[in-house]
């Protein structure tokens, strides 16, 4: 079920980008926004549409996509030689290497505020108040208070040469991988004026979880798959979840979460399948 609906989440979005981006031809800007908003896993996106789903509350491409360019623009900026220094993402240039580093960064630009742009247009909703809700939480999710804070806590820890704690990184990993998929899980119930705690709960889980999959990912994951470098953190002595954890302690602490995740869901019973297969899928990835 989650396979079938990953795949049309992906096609939607892909679509919906494509048709955005085709009315925009005229644009600078619009090449290097369509590259970056291309492939990807689109699991943000498909949480959109799934949780929508889930509690009946139309269609929510325009959240869906939202989610997915506000990611893209945390991609291209994270991947510029001032952070992560990255050559390959999606098993292809990153932007600043195809064109230029200020063109990476004018288009990370565009791609933010056209999240933003998508949760405020009269096709996200045909309440105005619910689609300020979108922004204004998307504004939140992505900022100061949430992935940015989680990539300035972890540029600030690099630099200061000391590892984080356990608890840090935890707190870290929040904001800069989980806030956006908490986000995303959420925009379901707030499309529908439905209670989020379930979708929360279940999403601090699944977030947790991805972060995990991804520093395991950085130690067994193959380069080619993933369509980025490996062992990067390793190579920095960065503090990740396999180094304070073991192997084993991280694959252990994973799958927890993707119990806690799936109990979180308890309520909603079959209907929640593709979002409990999900949950599997994070942690079972090759890239």
């Amino acid at each position: 079920m989650f396979e079938a609906g990953l795949t049309e989440a992906q096609t939607r979005i892909q679509g919906g980008f494509d048709r955005l981006f085709e009315a925009r031809a005229d644009l600078p800007l619009h090449r290097g926004m369509a590259y970056a908003t291309r492939g990807g896993k689109r699991l943000r996106g498909y949480l959109a549409l799934e949780g929508a789903r889930l509690h009946g509350a139309g269609d929510a491409l325009n959240a869906a996509l939202a989610i997915e360019a506000v990611h893209a623009y945390s991609l291209v900026h994270d991947d510029l030689p001032a952070m992560d220094d990255d050559d390959l993402r999606r098993g292809q240039p990153t932007v600043h290497r195809k064109w230029d580093e200020a063109t990476a960064i004018l288009v990370g630009d565009g791609l933010q505020a056209l999240g933003f742009e998508l949760c405020l247009a009269p096709e996200a909703h045909p309440d105005p108040s619910v689609r300020a809700d979108l922004a204004l939480s998307l504004a939140r999710a992505s900022g100061a208070e949430g992935m940015v804070l989680g990539q300035a806590l972890d540029i600030a820890a690099e630099s200061a040469g000391t590892p984080l704690d356990l608890e840090e990184i935890t707190a870290l990993q929040a904001g800069k991988t989980g806030a956006l998929i908490r986000w995303a899980a959420e925009a379901g119930p707030r499309l529908a004026g439905a209670d989020s705690a379930p979708m929360r709960a279940y999403a601090d889980a699944l977030g947790l979880a991805f972060q995990i999959a991804d520093d395991i990912l950085d130690i067994e994951g193959d380069a080619a798959a993933m369509g980025k470098a490996a062992g990067k953190d390793a190579d920095r002595g960065k503090a990740t979840f396999v180094s304070l954890l073991g192997l084993g302690g991280a694959k252990a602490r994973a799958a927890e979460l993707v119990d806690s995740a799936e109990t979180a869901l308890s309520d909603y019973g079959k209907e929640a399948r593709g979002l409990i297969e999900a949950a599997r899928f994070v942690i079972a990835r090759k890239a």
